[in-house]
Formats: C-alpha cells, structure tokens, sequence
C-alpha cells in the first residue's frame, strides 16, 4: 500500500507501521464506547477519526461496548450508540461487539496473573486504598494482604466469583509497583464486586472488570492494530503495556489525542444526565443538547458534523473549539443541500389596496441558487399578504431600508410596494399596513429591472398555513459554562432564553407537506426542520438548526467580549 500524504501524526505513525510490516500491513481500529448515557459531539470526533482511518487505509472498524459498570449501564443506551454511530456513517459492518461476551475470557487471564504471582486479592476498601496509594511526591504503602500465597489467591478470587462476599468486600489488585512515580502502577484494581444485575449477562456475574484491565484485553481480542484515544488516558498507557506484556498476548499500540472542547457546552455525560434528570432539556435528544441524537433532531447533517471533525482535525494539545465553527460547518453544508421556503414567524399583515380583490396569482421561486438542478416552484400572491414585523418601522430609524410610510421595498419573487397607510389598535400598535404595488414590478417581467433598496420575504395570507417553530439558541450564557461564581455550578449558566415557541407563524403551503426530518432554509431567517418525533402528515412543528449568520459573534462584540 504506498504511503499517504502526511496530515497528522496519527497518521504518521500508521505510515510508518504499514513500512514496516509492524501489523503485517493491517489497520484495524475501533470505537469503545461505555453505554452509560448517549453519544455527543466529543464521541463524533473519535468516531470519525477511527472509522475515517480504518476507510482510509482499507482496514476494519469495530464497534465495541464497554459494558462493564452495571450499575449505570442500559439496552436504551446501547441502540441510541449503534443508531447514532451507523448515522455518522460508522462502518462497522456485523462487529458490533461487547466487553461482556470476554468476560470468561478476562477472568482466565486473571487467574494466570495470579498463578504467575502478579496479581493478590486484597481485603482493603476503596478509601483505605486511596489512603495508602501515596502521593505524587511519595510512594504508596504496600497492602497487608499483597504477600498472600498464590494458592489463598486463587481461592478467593474463585470465592469473589462465586458470590460469597459482599459490595466492596475485597478486589483482584495488579502487583505492580507501590513505589511507581506512575500512580496508576501502584497495585490498580483489575476486578471488583458488584452485585447488580447486567444489561446483557444477567446475574451470571458478580465480580467486574475495572477499564483498565478491560480494555486492552479487548483490543488484543479483536486484533485491534492502533487503540487511538484521548489524552486523559496517556498516563494509563504503561498499564495498558504491562497488562500485555505480563499475559505474552498479541499487542496492539495505544496512540492518544486530545479530545473535544466546545465553547458554551458542557461534554460531562454526568452533567449531562443531570441536565436530563432534572428536566432541564427535554431528555437526551433535546436540540439544545451536544447529543448526536440531539442535532439529529435539531436537523444537523451527519455530513456536517464530518466536515467539522475534519476542520479541526486531530492535535497532541487539548484546546477549546469554537461552536461558531460547528454552526459554520453547518450552514455550509445546508446552504447546498436545502431547499428555500417562506416563513413569516412574527407576521404584520399587509393589504395591497390597488390589486384587485377576491383574485391571487402565482409567483415563480428559486428552490435553491446553489444548485440549479432543484429547479423553482409555485408560490401563490394575493391582495392580502403577510411580512416580518421587524421589515416594517412607522418611524424608521437611520439607514432603515425596508418597509416605511412613503417608502418601496420588493416583495421576493414577486412585485415592488409602496406603504401609504398604516392601521393601529386602541393601544397605538400597529396591525395593518396598506400598499399599493406596481403591476409592472413583478420578477420576470420588463419593469423588474426598476432598483429599490431592499427585498423582503412574504406568505400569501389566503394561502398561508400555520405550523409551531421552535427557535433554540446556545444551552449556555457562558463561553466556559463551569465559569461560576463561588457557591455555583454550571447550571447557573444556563441561558434562559434557549427555546422560544412560536405558535403564530405563517409559512408558505408547501410546507405543510414536509416530512419528519427534512430541511428547508427560511428565506433571510435560517434553516429549520421538521422535527422527526413531534411533526405528523400534514401537521409540521420546526426546530430552527441554526442561523443564517453568527448571531452571537454581534452581541459579544458589543458586550466587550472577546
């Protein structure tokens, strides 16, 4: 296989181990995730990188669960990943694989670190352990069960096996070294006792394998070649080596990078479940959530969320991304692929006083500039019409170009008005505005060449359907949401203003046939979707996916952010 162009240091280190027949020419890599909550965006990253090398080199990807905390482990977990992981584009063919089928496995090659004299069971607690693992600065201190005889060790793992102690009683401990300046050498837990039932074994195991002693195992079972993760786990890399080292078992290499930080997010699934638990969002896939299934939901592209991994690639150094530039990736992606609609979504009501009435027309509309092969589509005209209310100003403030007594503006695709009179209800606010259009102004014909100084989008009020749109915004007010005050968390940095439900907007009709999922941008206000759970035939609700600009990159200009 010849040597590709060289884009990251992963990559590097793949090159020169195909040179050099380390894996006899073999890339196989994976991606291990626990099923103790649902995937988000930092899971993306380690997806697309492990399954976009594995395509790259023609090698293998699998998915693999490690399922080895029972007690917060689900089946709902477990589809949502394999849900999520095959939308992102994850090949992973039938290896949808689990730590838990290698139970029996790991256990045998525990009892073989006894026998070797590597590995003690050890009464302590988990406090007492923590106690005399020791410091940065000092060595820990040995167990008083670490001198045990093989033969007693054998004997209570068998024991821990079969159920006859409690929670905590004792753990299956490495023999390592106490002294290490490595904490995670100093004697880890490779097995503790949990009696709860598992999601796929049942009760047919009580004792538990700790990640560690777990996950390299699974590697050389799968015959995994480069066992990529994030950087917290580089210190625990001499373990992973030693584990295999000990066990004389086939030996993939672990590469680590630095994993995804996302600015006004949170990637903690625990903070995450207790935004869900608290009721905070609306469960996991909420729109507002950095959930896969969330921005699924919300309408993100699986070719958007690719398109970002790639941008920001993969780094030794951990950093905070900007979520500008996830939305960035976004709207390039949707900008192609959507369709244009109108949607008025605060409307004003506009009469044409000059156009003949009880008579509507139809307007020809681009469905998308962007790509000439969407063709246009047929939008109906009246005499009654409907505008944003931002797009009118009684009295308009300095360079206000759009709709005013006494000014024009374009209406898209459609005819050139003139405000003459407005209408106001007993509290002085404006309800109606009348115009008159020129009939010789119309897109398409002679006098569409006549210049004004703005176009506006409008619906038709006869032909106009109603449908619920709902504008989410960032879940944070914070660029660092764990920025808080003292006696604070993150929660406190919640953005009240996160959702807002528009039950008043008026869309152009076509639209009431859209189906669960499918995207369209808004004319001059962004790009929305139907939302796949809450939408029905012919009854659409929109979720905004996001802006047409960086709304927010104006508003901490003017706050003095950075």
């Amino acid at each position: 296989m010849e040597e590709r162009e060289r884009t990251d240091f992963i990559r590097d280190i793949i090159n020169e181990d195909l040179k050099t027949g380390k894996f006899q020419g073999r890339v196989h890599t994976r991606f291990p995730p626990e099923p103790n909550g649902y995937l988000h965006i930092g899971h993306a990253k380690s997806i697309c990188l492990n399954n976009g090398i594995a395509a790259e080199y023609g090698g293998k990807f699998n998915l693999r669960f490690d399922d080895t905390n029972p007690e917060k482990e689900e089946q709902e977990y477990v589809d949502s990943i394999v849900d999520d992981v095959r939308w992102l584009g994850g090949d992973f063919g039938e290896r949808i694989l689990f730590a838990s089928d290698y139970f029996g496995k790991m256990y045998e090659l525990a009892v073989q670190l006894i026998r070797k004299g590597k590995a003690y069971v050890c009464d302590l607690t988990a406090e007492q352990i923590r106690a005399t693992r020791g410091t940065l600065t000092e060595p820990g201190t040995d167990s008083p069960f670490r001198n045990r005889t093989v033969e007693e060790n054998l004997d209570l793992f068998a024991r821990m096996r079969a159920g006859e102690f409690p929670n905590g009683g004792k753990t299956l401990r490495a023999k390592i070294d106490m002294a290490s300046p490595n904490m995670n050498l100093r004697d880890p837990i490779m097995y503790r006792i949990v009696h709860e039932r598992h999601h796929r074994q049942g009760d047919a195991w009580c004792i538990y394998p700790t990640y560690d002693w777990a996950h390299g195992l699974e590697d050389s079972f799968e015959g995994i070649t480069h066992s990529i993760c994030t950087l917290e786990f580089e210190n625990h890399r001499p373990l992973y080596d030693w584990y295999l080292d000990e066990l004389g078992v086939y030996h993939p290499q672990q590469i680590e990078f630095a994993r995804l930080n996302l600015s006004y997010t949170v990637l903690s699934k625990r903070k995450l479940l207790r935004l869900v638990q608290e009721k905070h969002v609306a469960g996991w896939d909420d729109p507002r959530m950095p959930t896969i299934a969330g921005y699924r939901r919300r309408g993100y592209t699986p070719e958007s969320i690719r398109a970002f991994c790639d941008i920001i690639g993969v780094a030794k150094r951990d950093t905070v991304i900007d979520v500008a530039l996830l939305e960035y990736a976004v709207r390039e992606d949707l900008n192609v692929r959507a369709p244009r609609a109108m949607a008025v979504l605060h409307p004003l009501k506009v009469v044409i006083t000059n156009y003949p009435e009880g008579t509507s027309e139809e307007c020809e509309a681009v469905n998308n500039p962007e790509n000439e092969a969407a063709g246009t589509r047929r939008v109906p005209f009246g005499r009654e019409l409907y505008i944003e209310q931002d797009d009118f100003r009684e009295v308009p403030p300095p360079k206000y170009h759009r709709l005013s007594p006494g000014t024009e503006v374009r209406l898209k695709y459609a005819y050139i008005i003139k405000c003459h009179d407005v209408v106001k209800d007993a509290q002085g606010n404006v309800t109606e505005v009348r115009c008159t259009y020129d009939p010789e102004s119309k897109s398409g014909m002679a006098g569409a060449s006549r210049k004004v100084k703005a176009t506006v989008h409008w619906v038709s009020a006869r032909h106009a359907v109603s449908a619920p749109v709902r504008l989410y915004d960032r879940l944070f007010l914070k660029e660092d949401p764990d920025d808080t005050d003292e006696g604070q968390d993150f929660l406190s940095n919640l953005n009240p203003g996160s959702l807002t439900l528009l039950t008043g907007a008026k869309l152009e009709p076509m639209l009431a046939q859209a189906k669960e999922g499918e995207r369209y941008q808004f004319e001059r206000l962004g790009y929305f979707s139907a939302d796949p759970k809450e939408s029905a035939p012919g009854a659409p609700v929109f979720n905004r996916i996001v802006t047409l600009k960086d709304a927010w990159a104006k508003i901490e200009k003017k706050s003095g952010q950075p």
